[in-house]
């Protein structure tokens, strides 16, 4: 808990403290059709992650205009029980709905921006302004590998170090 402490402290307090350009958002995100469950396909590796497979979002809509935000795992292998935190989720920036605060914890809310998001939601990506975590979510388990090359080509020109993005393994049938 106190390094879950720790890292929400430090992610507050240096979030806005970046040397590169500001993450171009994408233009505009219905939140109706964003809802529901996103499986984590990639990201930059970060300890709180570390060794969990089968990874997905949950994102609900409540009538307060905030996002229910589960995040679902299992740690180790497939075969170990599925595990979830509950956070929430509420837009920064409604002109667009694509910059996001969540919060895992209580009072700690770091940024969440959607970055590049396909025209039928079947895949998004979600940055930060310090480009240390990164996401690729898609509605399934896997992407074809041209979709995935083009996502880290398009992150790779907003500052992306797409060297450091690794696959998070998921299961080939639910």
């Amino acid at each position: 808990m106190q390094r879950l402490l720790s890292f929400l402290l430090a992610t507050f307090m240096l979030g806005g403290c970046t040397r590169e350009p500001a993450l171009t958002t994408v233009a505009h995100v219905d939140l109706t059709r964003y809802q529901g469950d996103w499986f984590v396909i990639a990201n930059i590796p970060y300890w709180l992650e570390d060794g969990k497979v089968a990874t997905f979002d949950r994102y609900r809509l409540r009538k307060d205009g905030r996002m229910d935000n589960e995040y679902w795992f299992r740690r180790g292998d497939f075969s170990a029980k599925e595990e979830v935190w509950k956070g929430v989720g509420w837009v920064h920036d409604t002109t667009t709905n694509a910059e996001w605060r969540v919060r895992f914890l209580w009072p700690f809310s770091t940024a969440y921006l959607i970055i590049d998001l396909d025209t039928d939601y079947r895949w998004a990506v979600i940055g930060h302004p310090s480009r240390d975590y990164f996401w690729i979510l898609a509605r399934d388990r896997a992407l074809p590998q041209n979709v995935y090359d083009g996502i880290l080509q398009r992150a790779a020109t907003q500052g992306y170090d797409i060297t450091r993005v690794k696959m998070v393994p998921q299961p080939t049938s639910p």
